[in-house]
């Protein structure tokens, strides 16, 4: 069984753009991993409550026992005590101050350069001279914005040249532009565009300085990573963001977080989340207790939950069927919402919805077809956050289908359905308990209307990926016939 293990952490932030912006990051002790939120949120009886975030760096502190690094004003105190559990900040941009360096910007490569040099400092002060402590050593990657593309730098490009590299145990990003940043009228960022080191977000430049070749995806490891300890969380919410002001917002527009795209914020092949927040400002995705609770569970958690949903069968409304047997031309979309979260919780762990212009896209060819699971969801359950008394991780996994927007002959038809009603739309309740090397799984739908639950499974040793495959069908005109698949697997 997996167990948690508490390694340093390092934050590594993002873009700076202006010099006024740059001087003010490098007058801050935690360059932003210190900045909470308040939300106002509805109560039971009505009532409005408000909800404190504290920040990642004080909830670390908080929850896990972690401290930052600084000692009588000193970040490299060698006299100093400072734990395992420790928060480190990579202040990259110090020397681009005028204030604390030249003011001039470096490539990103000199950058990446320099946060190994800042792992192998902390290497050396945690560890000192004892052989086997540096032999142990690891630590855990924490990244927002461009400092994703500082880290993957330093990872898949200069890591292996270095004497005596620092094992990276997990690196999780926050809104980093991990395939560029896109404008919605021009696309990628121009080559021509070099103003305050814009160009790193240029995807040629970055594959460049990630040694990637054109073969593969600009977002890929490419073999240089294991991409199961890799996280990236993706923003959604582009009416909130508030940094750069309104200019990029209006740049980049709807199915991003202000900044970047959603289909440019993740590493391919590795477990992701969506939540609701902006790029940064007061609905920021680092500020967010959605996002402190992905990392967290990543890092520390016991249990990983990747979900699909795989199509046996796509059922037409009657009208539509009918004139697709009569040879007429017949088009239709859909949209996947998912949204996950850990009982208790007044907040979701993953979060995709039409309302929020992040649903999954899916023509009706691709669905009929059936030939690809739809990825849904990953999300991490951990023993620590139990509910109260009960033995069982609870988990929740909310999936709606909706009605497509039907095309006969080209023209729309709205004949015996209404747009946006739900094909399917139903809440899987989950309990996962892990007990004497054994794991114990129930589920039940929501509007099955009883409170019975489907027969525990009995899992043991749980060392290894199990698969659960759930019904989830209506059995209407229109309806579907899917499956729900689980794989539920020990989080090391």
């Amino acid at each position: 069984m997996a167990r948690s293990i508490f390694y340093p952490i390092v934050y590594v932030r993002g873009y700076a753009g202006s010099q006024g912006e740059v001087e003010d990051t490098v007058a801050d002790p935690y360059m932003g991993f210190n900045v909470g939120s308040t939300k106002l949120r509805q109560s039971w009886d009505g009532g409005i409550k408000k909800h404190f975030f504290e920040s990642p760096l004080v909830r670390l502190m908080k929850d896990y026992d972690y401290r930052d690094a600084y000692s009588d004003g000193s970040e490299f105190d060698f006299n100093s005590d400072v734990p395992m559990k420790s928060v480190w900040i990579y202040r990259y941009y110090e020397p681009v101050s005028e204030a604390l360096g030249t003011g001039q910007r470096p490539e990103m490569e000199t950058y990446a350069e320099g946060l190994g040099a800042y792992l192998q400092k902390i290497r050396g002060i945690l560890c000192g001279k004892n052989k086997q402590k540096l032999k142990d050593f690891k630590v855990y990657l924490v990244a927002h914005s461009m400092g994703g593309l500082v880290v993957r730098c330093w990872l898949q490009n200069l890591r292996f040249k270095e004497t005596n590299p620092v094992e990276i145990e997990k690196v999780f990003t926050y809104a980093t532009p991990h395939s560029g940043i896109d404008f919605r009228a021009i696309g990628n960022i121009p080559k021509f565009i070099k103003i305050n080191n814009t160009e790193n977000f240029q995807v040629d430049r970055i594959r460049q300085y990630l040694k990637i070749p054109k073969s593969k995806p600009v977002n890929s490891l490419n073999g240089k990573f294991p991409e199961e300890r890799f996280f990236s969380l993706i923003g959604t919410n582009s009416k909130d963001y508030t940094a750069v002001a309104g200019m990029s917002k209006r740049l980049v527009g709807p199915m991003s977080d202000g900044l970047v795209k959603m289909k440019n914020a993740y590493v391919n092949k590795t477990p992701r989340a969506f939540v609701h927040r902006a790029h940064s400002g007061h609905y920021g995705i680092v500020n967010s207790e959605e996002g402190y609770q992905n990392m967290i569970r990543f890092f520390f958690g016991d249990i990983c939950v990747n979900g699909s949903l795989v199509v046996k069968d796509m059922f037409l409304p009657r009208k539509i069927e009918l004139a697709k047997k009569k040879g007429k031309n017949v088009r239709a979309a859909y949209h996947v919402e998912v949204v996950t979260k850990v009982r208790d919780a007044r907040w979701d762990m993953y979060r995709r919805t039409v309302a929020e212009d992040s649903a999954i896209y899916k023509s009706h060819e691709e669905l009929e077809r059936g030939d690809k699971p739809i990825r849904l969801f990953s999300s991490y359950l951990s023993k620590r956050q139990i509910f109260r008394d009960s033995k069982y991780m609870g988990f929740a996994i909310n999936v709606g289908l909706l009605a497509p927007e039907y095309v006969v002959n080209n023209r729309y038809f709205f004949d015996d359905y209404y747009n946006g009603d739900y094909i399917f739309n139903d809440q899987l309740k989950f309990l996962v308990k892990l007990e004497s090397n054994k794991a114990v799984f129930k589920y039940q739908w929501s509007q099955q209307n009883d409170d019975k639950w489907m027969s525990d499974v009995f899992v043991g040793p749980f060392d290894k990926d199990w698969l659960i495959e759930i019904p989830c069908v209506k059995d209407t005109k229109p309806g579907i016939d899917a499956t729900l698949q689980l794989v539920i697997s020990p989080h090391c």
